[in-house]
This record gives structure tokens, C-alpha cells and sequence, in this order.
């Protein structure tokens, strides 16, 4: 799983999965999940993130997951 926020469009993106997008869904205003050809969600994404989610807060709760730093 991968999250990228984009500054200069205040969008949050979650990469569920490697696989490609071939539809999409708007389920609120500005909330769009995405989904492979099987069906399976892939990816959520999330325009004006800043006026609906915390950004400057993530915590992960008994996840089994490996650290990468990747410099911006």
C-alpha cells in the first residue's frame, strides 16, 4: 500500500494494489475509489484531503509492515 499527497492539488491518494484502475466510482463529493477489471478496489482517492482528513496524522495499529523512507 502506498500514500502519495499532492500539495499542489491537495489530493490524497492510497494505492491499494499494484494492479490497474478500470473503473471508477464517485461515492461522495471529491471521494473516488477505483477498481481492477475483477472488481477488487485498487485504489481511493481523495480531492481537497486538507478540508476532510487529518494529514498531519497516520498511525498504524497492529499492522505488520516494513519501513521505507522515500525523500520527496
Amino acid at each position: 500500500m502506498k500514500i502519495n499527497y499532492y500539495e499542489e492539488t491537495d489530493s490524497l491518494y492510497i494505492d491499494l494494489s499494484s494492479k490497474n484502475s478500470v473503473k471508477s466510482e464517485e461515492i461522495a463529493e471529491g471521494i473516488v475509489l477505483d477498481y481492477d477489471s475483477e472488481g477488487n478496489l485498487v485504489g481511493i482517492d481523495i480531492d481537497n484531503a486538507s478540508q476532510k482528513i487529518d494529514l498531519k496524522e497516520l498511525v498504524l495499529s497492529k499492522i505488520p509492515f516494513e519501513i521505507q523512507k522515500i525523500s520527496a
